[in-house]
């Protein structure tokens, strides 16, 4: 049994794959406290592997994006494999702070100032700017990498960040933005 916040059909808001529906798989829990996170960790149901899929597979969408709190809390293998039998394309957004099963197909990782992290390789660094250095985060072994404002509140302060740093993008919470979940 896995705790689960949340499924929902929704386009992806931020980062690569931005535009890009998708179905979410919402974790409870995680293993930092980040003042800015908009997930309640304390709520959740548990369900089961099969659960989670019939859940999923009730949406259209072939990618799939593991999301929390922290979803490395919760997922393994089996999960990972299953969601690959059912033709779905897998998407993580972790903290880098715990190991992840192989065969995820896109890895987001959103490092916090502190924490160490775990992961060797991830697609993109997703660092939600809140006036921090952002040059040490260049050194992650990632292809892409955004600036995202923090709730769209310092967004002018990002943009300025990301012209004095042209290897990163902006990345908005367009779902914020156009008020979809």
């Amino acid at each position: 049994m896995r705790k689960i916040n949340e499924i929902f059909y929704s386009l992806q808001g931020e980062g690569f794959h931005t535009g890009t529906p998708a179905v979410f798989v919402r974790f409870s829990g995680c293993n930092l406290k980040c003042p800015f996170c908009d997930t309640h960790h304390e709520d959740g149901v548990p369900m089961s592997d099969e659960e989670i899929l019939r859940e999923v597979n009730k949406y259209p969408a072939r990618m799939v994006i593991l999301t929390g709190g922290e979803p490395s809390l919760w997922i393994d293998s089996a999960l990972i494999d299953m969601l690959h039998g059912a033709g779905k394309y897998i998407c993580i957004e972790t903290n880098g702070t715990r190991s992840l099963p192989e065969g995820i197909d896109w890895i987001t990782c959103s490092p916090k100032a502190g924490s160490k992290l775990r992961l060797t390789h991830m697609d993109e660094v997703k660092v939600v700017y809140l006036g921090q250095d952002i040059t040490p985060y260049e050194q992650l072994p990632a292809a892409h990498y955004f600036l995202q404002p923090c709730s769209c509140r310092n967004t002018q302060e990002t943009i300025a960040q990301v012209l004095q740093h042209p290897r990163w993008r902006l990345s908005l919470q367009t779902h914020k933005l156009i008020n979809i979940p």
